[in-house]
């Protein structure tokens, strides 16, 4: 009884992490049934969520509701995996903008997704909530010093296509230059120019336009953003998405991560399982040196684990 009491305690410590170990609690549903001496050896052995109340054993208030969160993960990730990719991106939007999520998603939709993609998401945006995304930014953001940058990047409509111009990747560099010198402990993220670049350019025009902007500076952009979040956040999701995504699930699958980054793990599975998962992957190995999927399954827990990690190697 000692073994299978621990296995039950093991299953249902998964609380501190993602998921749980369901299988072993439907095997306890079995093979305890009948045997009310067992659940109760395995309360009294488990003091983390349960606690001696008189002749019972009381579940912790606290402990139920983040049990219900764990199991409920599963089915977080399933829905998000079954929607369709404009309705899912125009969800997470409104639940950034209506329920006090982190700005980071936003940017994250902005600036990941091709023009088509962020144009059906805006689509979607209105059909579901009857409101444009824009209009939605502009008023939920109006007091952060990001709206305009938040704006600007929503409503982007990028061209695609692979040419770039030297000479204006050279002149928008020194341009990024003058603004950080210029900045002198003001907000970059107020600056008109800096805010034009970042939600006009194309994708590959501002890879060159970072690119020479080390050349001249010596140091990559992100170096000189400081403490300024949003536009951080921004560059990394445009000129190199699958170093920005490992780095979140990273923080995700870290001890002590908070709800959010916890969610970010299925948030990103699902959204990149079908674009660029393999190289999200390749830089999850350079950059922390170790398997991503390794790194799932040391962290995460149940049927959340198998569905992460079959989204993350395509099996």
């Amino acid at each position: 009884m000692a073994d299978e009491v621990q296995a039950l305690t093991k299953a249902f410590s998964g609380l501190g992490g993602l998921g749980v170990d369901e299988p072993t609690m439907v095997a306890a549903l079995a093979n305890w049934r009948r045997q009310p001496e067992k659940r109760s050896g395995f309360r009294r052995s488990f003091p983390g969520l349960f606690k001696e109340q008189g002749v019972i054993e009381r579940c912790e208030d606290e402990y139920m509701l983040r049990l219900a969160a764990e199991f409920s993960r599963f089915k977080n990730l399933m829905v998000l995996w079954a929607m369709h990719p404009w309705e899912r991106d125009a969800r997470l939007a409104h639940h950034v903008l209506h329920q006090a999520h982190p700005a980071a998603i936003l940017v994250e939709v902005a600036c990941t997704r091709s023009a088509e993609e962020l144009l059906g998401a805006r689509k979607a945006y209105m059909a579901l909530f009857h409101h444009s995304l824009e209009e939605d930014v502009a008023y939920r953001a109006k007091d952060k010093p990001y709206c305009s940058l938040l704006v600007g990047l929503v409503s982007a409509y990028r061209y695609e296509g692979p040419k770039v111009s030297d000479d204006t990747a050279k002149a928008e560099a020194k341009a990024l230059g003058a603004a950080v010198k210029g900045a002198a402990g003001g907000r970059l993220v107020e600056n008109e120019e800096v805010v034009r670049i970042l939600t006009t350019r194309s994708k590959p025009h501002l890879v060159q336009t970072f690119k020479y902007y080390k050349e001249l500076h010596g140091k990559h952009i992100q170096e000189d953003l400081g403490s300024e979040e949003a536009l951080r956040e921004a560059v990394r999701c445009l000129a190199t998405p699958e170093r920005y995504f490992s780095q979140v699930m990273a923080a995700a699958l870290r001890e002590g991560a908070d709800h959010h980054g916890k969610e970010a793990l299925a948030r990103v599975a699902v959204t990149r399982s079908d674009v660029d998962m393999d190289a999200i992957r390749a830089a999850y190995q350079e950059q922390f040196g170790a398997k991503l999927e390794d790194a799932v399954a040391g962290s995460a827990h149940g049927h959340f684990k198998d569905a992460i990690v079959s989204l993350i190697v395509g099996k």
